[in-house]
C-alpha cells in the first residue's frame, strides 16, 4: 500500500506517521513544532493609585526606558549650555550694547542666582554682590543638573515606587479552609486521538498509596469532568469549584487505548491550569505550557505511546495579597514532567503498533498541596516623603558645590576672571547715560529753541 510523506504501513492496510509527526485532517504527516516555553502568571498585577490614575505612567515608560536616558539627556544639554557660553565669549563687545553678542552676554550675567556674592575678593575689599557671565554659566549650568537628577528620581519613584515582601508563616486548617478557589485543570493530548479512545477517567485517588490515608473515590464527587475533542487533539478538562486545600496528595489516572483506524500515540502535551479566587474574578494565576517530543536527551522527535505512565506533577502555593484586601489565591505550578514510553526510530514503533501490549497511552495527574506554609506579601514603599525631600536636598546641593567648586578654581587660576563684569557694567553705564544725555537734549531743544542750547 501507499502512505503519505512521513509516514510508514502497518498490519498490511494501515499508515502510521513517522516519530514525532502526527496525522493532519487531510491526511498528510505534519512534525510537531509547539513551543515549548512554560508561561507563568500570578494573576496579579500592580494596584492602581492616584498617582498612577493621574499621570501616563505608560508613556513616560514608553519615552524614558530607563534612568539612562534621562542623565545622557541631561549630560548633553550640559554639554551643548556650556559649549555655548564658551564660544560666545570669543565675540567682541565693540563698546556697543546693542549689538546681538553684548545682549547675550549680558543676559547670561543676569541669570547669575546662585554665584552672584560668591566670587575671588581680594583683602581689605568691600564685599559686593556681583552678576559675572562665568557665574550665570555656572548658575543656569547648576539648573540644567538639577532638574535633569530630580526627573531621574521623580522617574525612580514613578517606576520603582515599592517593592514586594513575601513571608512564609506556618498554615493552620482555619486558615487553609479560608482558601476558595476555582480550579481548572486543561490537558491536550496532541494526537489525530478522539475522546471516544479515553478510558478510566472515573477515580480519584487520595493520599499516597501503601499508607493509612490512602482512599480511592469516585471522581465525579469532587470536580467536573469532561473530554472535548479539538483540532491539537483531545483535551480533559478538570474543574472544581470552591476548592479548598486537602493536605495530601490527589491522583487522576486515564488511558488512550487504541480502536480500528485510531492507534494510540501522540506527539505532545499541551496543559493549561488556572485559579481564581471564588469571590473575585478579576486576578487569575495560571501556568500553561507544551511538552514536545524533543524534550528529552537526544534531538530525534519522539512519538508516545506505550504502558509506562506520562506523569505531570503540579503544585499548588496558597498565597494571601494583603496589598489587594486579603485576596487569597492558589498559585499553580509544574514542578515536573516525567514522560512514559516513547519512540524515536520508525523500526521501533512499527513494532510497538503491531503489539497490543503497548496500545494505549497512560497518563497521571498528580496535583501536590504545599500547605505546610502559607505566604503572605505585600507592597513596601522604598520612598517617603522624608527620604524623598532629603534626596531632593542632596541634589540640589550637589548640584551647586560642584559648579561653585569650578568657578573658584577658575577666578583663582585666571585673574581677568576676577573683575570680566567691570566691562560689561561700564558699556552698559556709558550706554545709558548717552541714552539720558539725548532725552536731555531732546527735552532742552522742545523746551527753548534750539539756538539758545550751548553745543
Amino acid at each position: 500500500m501507499s502512505c503519505p510523506s512521513h509516514a510508514f504501513g502497518y498490519n498490511g492496510s494501515y499508515c502510521a506517521c513517522n516519530p514525532g509527526y502526527w496525522q493532519q485532517p487531510n491526511g498528510s504527516c505534519a512534525l510537531f513544532s509547539g513551543g515549548s516555553d512554560w508561561i507563568t502568571s500570578s494573576g496579579v498585577g500592580s494596584s492602581s493609585t492616584i498617582l498612577t490614575s493621574v499621570l501616563p505612567l505608560d508613556n513616560i515608560r514608553r519615552f524614558t526606558l530607563s534612568q539612562a536616558v534621562l542623565l545622557e539627556a541631561t549630560l548633553g544639554i550640559l554639554l551643548v549650555w556650556l559649549l555655548f557660553c564658551f564660544l560666545i565669549r570669543f565675540a567682541s563687545l565693540r563698546n556697543d550694547s546693542h549689538s546681538i553678542w553684548f545682549r547675550l552676554r549680558w543676559w547670561i550675567s543676569r541669570i547669575d542666582c546662585f554665584f552672584s556674592a560668591e566670587h575671588w575678593l581680594e583683602d581689605n575689599k568691600v564685599v559686593v554682590k556681583r552678576k559675572t557671565e562665568l557665574g550665570g554659566t555656572f548658575s543656569m549650568a547648576s539648573w540644567v543638573l538639577f532638574v535633569g537628577l530630580l526627573s531621574a528620581l521623580l522617574y525612580q519613584m514613578i517606576t520603582k515606587r515599592s517593592i514586594e515582601v513575601q513571608r512564609v508563616i506556618p498554615a493552620n486548617a482555619p486558615d487553609l479552609q479560608s482558601f476558595l478557589n476555582d480550579l481548572e485543570f486543561n490537558i491536550t493530548v496532541v494526537s489525530s486521538m478522539s475522546c471516544s479512545q479515553l478510558r478510566g477517567l472515573d477515580t480519584l485517588v487520595i493520599g499516597t498509596p501503601g499508607s493509612i490515608e490512602y482512599r480511592v473515590l469516585s471522581l465525579s464527587s469532587y470536580v467536573d469532568y469532561q473530554c472535548k475533542n479539538t483540532s491539537s487533539g483531545p483535551t480533559i478538562t478538570l474543574k472544581c469549584t470552591s476548592c479548598q486545600i486537602p493536605r495530601r496528595n490527589h491522583y487522576i489516572s486515564w488511558q488512550f487505548v487504541d480502536i480500528l483506524d485510531g492507534p494510540a500515540m501522540a506527539v505532545g502535551f499541551q496543559f493549561n491550569i488556572t485559579s481564581k479566587d471564588h469571590n473575585n474574578d478579576r486576578h487569575m494565576s495560571f501556568v500553561s505550557g507544551t511538552v514536545i517530543s524533543n524534550n528529552h536527551t537526544s534531538d530525534k522527535p519522539r512519538t508516545y505511546r506505550g504502558a509506562d505512565l506520562n506523569i505531570l506533577d503540579v503544585h499548588l502555593f496558597p498565597q494571601i495579597h494583603n496589598n489587594l484586601h486579603d485576596l487569597k489565591l492558589i498559585k499553580p505550578l509544574v514542578h515536573d514532567f516525567v514522560s512514559g514510553s516513547s519512540f524515536s526510530e520508525v523500526a521501533d514503533l512499527q513494532a510497538s503498533l503491531m503489539n497490543p501490549k503497548d496500545g494505549l497511552i497512560n497518563t497521571t495527574l498528580r496535583v501536590s498541596y504545599l500547605s505546610d506554609y502559607i505566604v503572605e506579601i505585600d507592597n513596601e514603599n522604598v520612598m517617603g516623603p522624608v527620604s524623598f525631600l532629603a534626596n531632593v536636598g542632596g541634589i540640589y546641593a550637589l548640584s551647586i558645590a560642584i559648579f561653585l567648586y569650578l568657578l573658584v578654581q577658575c577666578e583663582a587660576r585666571f585673574k581677568k576672571l576676577r573683575n570680566e563684569d567691570s566691562i560689561i557694567r561700564e558699556i552698559k553705564s556709558r550706554t545709558r547715560a548717552r541714552h539720558n544725555w539725548e532725552k536731555l537734549r531732546k527735552y532742552v531743544m522742545y523746551t527753548w529753541h534750539p539756538s539758545n542750547l550751548n553745543d
